[in-house]
């Protein structure tokens, strides 16, 4: 067996590099990839004698390895930042929170507040048609079944409504920072 494992090295170590290669575009990075890739190939030798393309039955587990690789290192990469070493804060700090702060919480209740304040100028249509669609989360056509209009209707009404609620907001000095022009 150790025979045959020699064989497919010597026939496809070097494709199998190639291929880590152009995948991670970093020598290192290859050679890691390619090591877990044989690794992998080792472990499933008993069930070399059963596969009729062994080229491609490598190039898949190749490709596996690589993204699953990929995948870890973009989780990882989401709570871990490159920081300097001599930073004195704990990891866990710099781990965002999906908790607001109290300043992040009174920020939101000032920008609901002014969005309600601001919807309730809307001509009742518009205001009608904001809240089903964003309080109470109806569907377009469940709206055009309530208010006895076309989806198309509806879809205008709702279109007309966050633009004129936007020049409401941007009219206003006190929102102005609030809303994206």
């Amino acid at each position: 067996m150790t025979n045959n494992l020699d064989d497919l090295y010597e026939e496809y170590g070097r494709y199998i590099y190639h291929l880590c290669l152009k995948l991670t575009r970093n020598k290192e990075e290859a050679e890691d990839v390619m090591q877990d890739v044989w690794v992998k190939v080792i472990r499933y030798s008993d069930r070399l004698d059963t596969i009729d393309h062994l080229k491609g039955w490598i190039t898949t587990i190749c490709m596996n390895t690589f993204r699953d690789r990929y995948r870890k290192n973009i989780r990882h990469s989401e709570h871990v930042m490159n920081q300097p070493p001599t930073l004195d804060v704990p990891i866990l700090d710099l781990v965002p929170s999906d908790t607001l702060t109290p300043g992040q919480i009174v920020e939101q209740n000032d920008i609901q507040s002014i969005v309600r304040q601001k919807i309730d100028k809307l001509d009742e249509i518009y205001k009608t048609t904001i809240e089903y669609f964003y309080v109470y989360q109806y569907s377009l056509n469940e709206i055009a079944e309530e208010m006895k209009v076309s989806i198309g209707t509806v879809k205008s009404r709702l279109f007309r409504a966050r633009k004129y609620l936007k020049e409401l907001m941007i009219e206003d000095r006190a929102t102005h920072e609030y809303v994206i022009a």
